[in-house]
């Protein structure tokens, strides 16, 4: 059975609120309340009068049937009208009264039952919530405030659920036909091939565009491409996203990245579709930016590699440049013999160092001084071969754009995308190079013609910097795009500026926030020198200007070391999944991890928690139920695939934080409002590494 709301949802948006400042915001009574209940004759009916009225106002229903309100809110109601709250237990005993309080108190507030017209007009509110989010909450308190606006009682909680959930079954149904509306029969069935195993490559095409491989690579770059130039001719406008709202295409995404191939064949054709378009569109995205991040990696390391053979040379050739320098040494000192004796220099030289040693060495020194200033640029071409396997294919991918106006790197790009089209070698006499330096000019025209490899290398070494600072970018890529599209446009700027509406935190005049600041750090940095001055404060003094900082020592004595052992070996040794579970049993993180597109809670308890460990543990679905009784592997996959996410385990830690915020030894540490880190760096493992990341 399908559910809307998470427990405390229902709870927040359905219960009775008990703590005081939602007791004084909804139920504080007016003169003109407690005039209509002093009318009742009787306290006990007087107090559950006042109940009804209060509960009619908020949350906007009446009391239910043998219904008794929180101990808080009684109180509260019943010291404004001077009544005893025990005396609740006779109210109602008789359900006339209870029916006819209720048409009572539906004229003097002015409220009504609800109708098909409101009905319908709470449903098209839910409609439009959840066109924007999968959320049951919102989608709820659409529904609600509907109600409350037209002055009508909220109708059961299993009614305003069963609302949502044909509200949101509407809104994707239209966000699905948007997609695919405008597609001709032939592209919808091109479409459904996808989900076909396809003989040349043995696997469907869903799969092979979502599994493209991220470790930088000449190789992989040039799948990388292959797979853009096939989504590119399934003709899928990438402008249909803007058909649908932010929110409602992230849920489509979510559900479509954590649907395999399979599963995706068993939809109805309009969700399968969808489906597929909203991933076609997705993965151009994807895979651009992934692209264009491996060339920035893969150039990177073209001269890291680079530089680290010069250093290697130059560690290999240490023996020769330590005869060098001796023999050079021996040279200075017959020299300097010859000028103290006043003889002839060459003779001295020829005697006690040897002309013909000093000329058997003059090549390899005049290797060393080439090898020793040998440009960077130089050293990246003789990787030129590696270059080559994905150059071409990279540059006839993509578009590049930048805000330059005849912007000559990019009229280099176009040349050498033209040379690798047309499969020539060589380099016309005149190319652009303006966005060469001085010493890559020299370097590149060194022979009076152009170097190609020189060339392209330094080509795609500024291309790569301006691909990076966002000065370049790319067309269809949400990564690489030009910088403006990330700011607020001018206009709205300059009216939201002048409604003072920029919600910044600080003042809008640059002018007085920079007044504000100097005077507070100057009465800051005053009172510092003061106390500083007289030593008042602990561990820091002043001697001949200079600011000393007592270091801090451990003043933990012995016993407390000893006592610390001692509680250590008292620990029982507990099993990680049986820590788990038990942790879940307090506090109820794994109710977290809801389904993708339902929203439901996991079933399988021990199942998501076992996915929970092998995302943990990198052990992965297959050896994590080897280590596991009673859990498959697919159960494992399952709860991965469709439960944890993200934003699940951001919703997991946060209530796994909630129990320590309430837990009483969390107040030793403070309130909350501070934390430490202690800057620890874990390496990328599994395929962040291969990534490089």
């Amino acid at each position: 059975k399908r559910t809307l709301l998470k427990v405390q949802d229902r709870q927040e948006l359905f219960d009775i609120p008990a703590d005081e400042d939602s007791l004084i915001r909804h139920y504080s009574l007016s003169p003109a309340d407690r005039l209509e209940i002093e009318l009742r004759r009787r306290k006990h009916n007087q107090i559950g009068f006042a109940v009804q009225l209060c509960l009619m106002r908020y949350p906007g229903r009446p009391l239910m049937p043998n219904e008794t309100p929180p101990g808080a809110m009684l109180n509260y109601v019943a010291e404004q009208i001077d009544a005893d709250p025990r005396l609740f237990d006779l109210y109602a005993r008789r359900e006339e009264t209870r029916r006819d309080h209720i048409a009572h108190l539906l004229g003097y507030l002015e409220m009504r039952s609800p109708t098909a017209d409101d009905r319908r007009a709470a449903l098209m509110a839910a409609i439009d919530a959840a066109s924007t989010t999968d959320k049951g909450a919102v989608i709820a308190k659409a529904i609600i405030a509907t109600f409350r606006e037209r002055r009508v009682l909220l109708p059961a909680v299993n009614m305003i659920e069963r609302m949502g959930l044909a509200a949101r079954a509407v809104a994707r149904r239209r966000a699905e036909h948007a997609l695919i509306s405008d597609l001709e029969p032939e592209k919808l069935e091109t479409l459904d091939a996808l989900l076909n195993v396809d003989p040349a490559i043995g696997q469907t095409r869903f799969h092979w565009l979502r599994s493209a491989p991220d470790a930088p690579g000449a190789g992989n770059l040039v799948g990388l491409t292959e797979r853009i130039a096939f989504l590119r001719s399934l003709g899928i406008d990438p402008r249909l996203q803007a058909r649908i709202p932010s929110g409602r295409w992230e849920q489509m995404i979510r559900e479509g990245d954590a649907t395999p191939a399979w599963l995706a064949s068993d939809f109805n054709a309009s969700r399968r579709r969808a489906t597929i378009v909203a991933q076609v569109i997705k993965l151009g995205q994807k895979l651009t930016d992934d692209a264009v991040m491996m060339f920035i990696k893969l150039m990177g390391r073209l001269f890291s590699q680079a530089n680290n053979r010069k250093k290697q040379r130059h560690m290999n050739a240490r023996i020769e440049t330590s005869k060098a320098l001796r023999l050079f040494l021996d040279t200075i000192v017959a020299l300097q013999a010859a000028n103290d004796n006043d003889v002839d220099p060459m003779t001295i030289l020829d005697r006690r160092v040897g002309w013909h040693r000093l000329l058997q060495i003059k090549p390899s020194l005049e290797a060393m001084v080439e090898n020793g200033d040998m440009s960077p640029l130089v050293l990246a071409a003789e990787q030129y071969g590696n270059i080559r396997k994905f150059a071409g294919a990279f540059l006839q991918a993509f578009t590049f754009r930048s805000h330059r106006r005849h912007d000559p790197l990019l009229a280099a790009v176009a040349i050498l995308k033209i040379l690798y089209v047309e499969g020539r070698r060589v380099l016309p006499d005149r190319v652009p190079v303006g966005h060469l330096g001085a010493n890559e000019k020299k370097l590149i025209f060194e022979d009076g013609k152009p170097d190609r490899r020189l060339y392209e290398i330094a080509t795609f070494a500024h291309l790569r910097d301006r691909l990076h600072s966002r000065d370049v970018w790319v067309e269809g890529s949400r990564s690489f795009r030009p910088i403006d599209e990330d700011l607020m446009p001018k206009p709205t700027f300059v009216a939201l500026k002048g409604q003072d509406q920029l919600g910044l935190g600080v003042p809008s005049d640059c002018a007085t926030w920079l007044a504000e600041v100097r005077q507070m750090m100057d009465v800051n940095l005053k009172r510092l020198a003061w106390r500083a001055r007289f030593g008042k404060l602990d561990g820091v003094r002043i001697e001949n200007g200079t600011l000393i900082v007592t270091p801090h020592t451990s003043d933990v004595p012995a016993a407390a070391e000893a006592l610390n052992a001692e509680i250590t070996d008292m620990y029982p040794l507990v099993e990680v999944p049986d820590l788990l579970r038990e942790v879940h049993e307090w506090t109820g993180f794994a109710h977290q991890f809801t389904h993708v597109r339902t929203g439901d809670a996991p079933q399988n308890i021990a199942a998501m928690l076992a996915g929970v460990l092998a995302d943990g543990t990198n052990l992965g679905p297959k050896r994590m139920a080897g280590a596991s009784k009673g859990i498959s592997a697919h159960q494992i996959g399952w709860m991965r695939s469709f439960h944890a996410r993200s934003e699940t385990y951001r919703a997991a830690q946060a209530c796994v934080t909630d129990a320590h915020t309430r837990h009483p030894h969390s107040q030793i540490w403070g309130d909350g409002t501070t934390a430490s880190s202690d800057g620890q760096f874990f390496r990328a493992s599994d395929r962040a590494a291969r990534r490089s990341d």
